[in-house]
């Protein structure tokens, strides 16, 4: 019987960059996904792969779209937009126009389950909290669900109810994986600004550091959690990180680390560890 391997793609914000790094190591190894999961970044991430293909060019192509990036493009300000928000009146304290903009352009197919390598991108429902599978539907909104995070960019409705960010609820989505049958599941995390100096001075940095810091907790939870039900190979990410959460001006920096980083883990028995989770519970100093 064929072995299933899922690439599971956790969220991270502007740490997304690693993930390409990772997935050259991958590559270069001879380990190809049979399913993608993805959340948030890791979302954005899985979607591109899966329309254009896991292929040195792709994982090229997708860096560029990392290095291209702009804490701007995606945050698009708003005077009148923070004030309503501020006021009740508007949902979040930027549009989603940004983001919009960029999966439009990347993405290469309609609907989820035209997905050429099978995905799933994780988003949480903002009533109950409750995890978002979702692995049919249009696939622009489904990556915008994912990535909505809450207080920064707006819910996306989705059949009568209003999903947010994936990491909300389950940044690492290793149920998903089991539950449908992977044999090996290759965890890519974004890790954490580990090296941060400095505490963040503004709503929107103190909102993604914060998420950063609960989302990685939860990833290291996830992991032992499910360390007997698949073979789990985690990725480690780099560490020291000393990038603020809106800079997305090192993400050459990023992918080229995580690239490093991968490499002499996976050449060790193919990455696999007693305990995987100790390989990202990498404490703050």
């Amino acid at each position: 019987m064929a072995t299933t391997t899922a690439f599971v793609l956790a969220g991270g914000a502007n740490l997304g960059a690693v993930q390409v790094g990772m997935m050259q190591a991958l590559r270069e190894r001879g380990v190809v996904p049979d399913m993608l999961i993805g959340t948030s970044a890791g979302a954005l991430n899985a979607s591109f792969i899966s329309g254009h293909g896991f292929t040195g060019q792709a994982l090229d192509d997708l860096g560029d779209v990392w290095r291209g990036l702009t804490a701007w493009e995606l945050f698009p300000p708003s005077v009148r937009q923070v004030v309503n928000a501020l006021r009740g009146r508007k949902p979040s304290m930027f549009d989603d126009s940004g983001m919009r903009a960029l999966v439009e352009r990347h993405l290469t197919f309609d609907r989820l389950e035209n997905a050429p390598i099978d995905l799933t991108v994780i988003a949480t429902d903002l009533l109950t909290g409750d995890e978002a599978a979702l692995s049919a539907g249009p696939a622009i909104d489904a990556v915008l669900a994912s990535s909505a995070i809450p207080g920064l960019l707006p819910p996306v409705s989705w059949n009568g109810r209003s999903l947010v960010d994936g990491g909300v609820s389950d940044n690492t989505a290793l149920a998903p994986a089991v539950e449908r049958g992977a044999d090996i599941v290759y965890v890519l995390p974004c890790g954490q600004p580990c090296s941060a100096e400095t505490t963040p001075d503004n709503v929107a940095e103190i909102l993604l550091h914060t998420m950063a810091l609960l989302i990685h907790r939860r990833l290291v939870s996830d992991i032992r959690e499910y360390s007997d039900d698949a073979e789990l190979i985690v990725v480690p990410p780099p560490c020291p990180i000393a990038v603020g959460a809106l800079d997305f001006g090192r993400a050459d920096d990023l992918i080229v680390e995580a690239y490093r980083t991968a490499g002499p883990f996976l050449d060790v028995d193919g990455g696999r560890r007693k305990a995987p989770a100790d390989y990202v519970d990498v404490p703050s100093s």
